[in-house]
């Protein structure tokens, strides 16, 4: 795909995730959708960051205040400009159903407080997978033009599969052996809601055990990138300024729980 074939639309504000999840919930029983991802970038600028917001965040996943914001945050913003991409109608997938199993992170500098973040979105790379389909959901937050962050979110769509050498993704590999154990967590029941509150996803399967049961878990599990963001917390102080950072989320974490 070259630059020119791409669509750029700005947005004006944030989108709603509420009506972003009204809209998925949707989506399913409307018809459209097609077989390839959208040639389209959506991008937000000016997006503020605000003192007071990732201070909220940082308690939640266990950062200390500094004067630049946590690697991970920028993906909290971020967040709605895909969700917005991919609960349109020409997307080829419902959100309902996807399941979100990597993340990478790029810090290329440090954004400060209260700098002023310009973010692009788009999607890219569908691919075969052996359980499934799937596609990556690409994010970067420039600041004077200069790209400081990047995350690289892979989501797979469940059914069919294929063993081509390009259903790459969650391949089989020899076990790593026993790990040591460097640190332990109690995990809160509510820390799905607090999260949703600093990150406005409230993904059903987040937010209580009930919810979380319509959907097929046993209980409500902690939030892939909470989870991400509370690993990052506790390097605190000896990461670098810019550095990379990836997960492979490989079950759910049930919550409330140990970790």
């Amino acid at each position: 795909m070259s630059e020119g074939d791409v669509q750029t639309i700005e947005l004006d504000s944030p989108p709603s995730l509420t009506s972003l999840y009204a809209r998925a919930v949707v989506a399913p029983v409307l018809p459209g959708g097609r077989d390839e991802l959208p040639d389209r970038r959506l991008e937000l600028r000016g997006a503020e960051m605000e003192a007071e917001h990732v201070a909220a965040y940082s308690r939640v996943c266990g950062f200390g205040v500094r004067s630049v914001v946590p690697g991970t945050y920028p993906h909290v913003l971020a967040f709605p400009l895909q969700m917005s991409l991919m609960t349109e109608r020409s997307f080829p997938f419902s959100v309902i159903g996807l399941v979100h199993i990597a993340n990478r992170i790029d810090v290329l500098q440090p954004i400060p407080m209260g700098s002023s973040v310009d973010f692009a979105v788009w999607a890219e790379d569908l691919r075969e997978h052996r359980r499934g389909r799937q596609f990556d959901m690409v994010a970067e937050a420039e600041i004077e033009g200069a790209t400081a962050w990047r995350g690289r979110s892979t989501y797979l769509r469940p059914g069919g599969g294929s063993d081509s050498p390009r259903s790459d993704g969650d391949e089989e590999r020899e076990p790593a052996g026993e790990l040591s154990v460097s640190a332990e967590w109690d995990i809160p029941g509510d820390i799905g809601r607090r999260y949703a509150a600093v990150s406005g996803d409230r993904n059903p399967i987040h937010m209580h055990s009930l919810s979380a049961r319509l959907f097929g878990f046993p209980s409500a599990i902690a939030h892939g990138m909470w989870t991400k963001a509370r690993c990052l917390a506790s390097f605190e102080g000896r990461t670098p300024e810019t550095f990379t950072v990836e997960a492979a989320f490989k079950s759910p974490l049930r919550i409330p729980g140990k970790a």
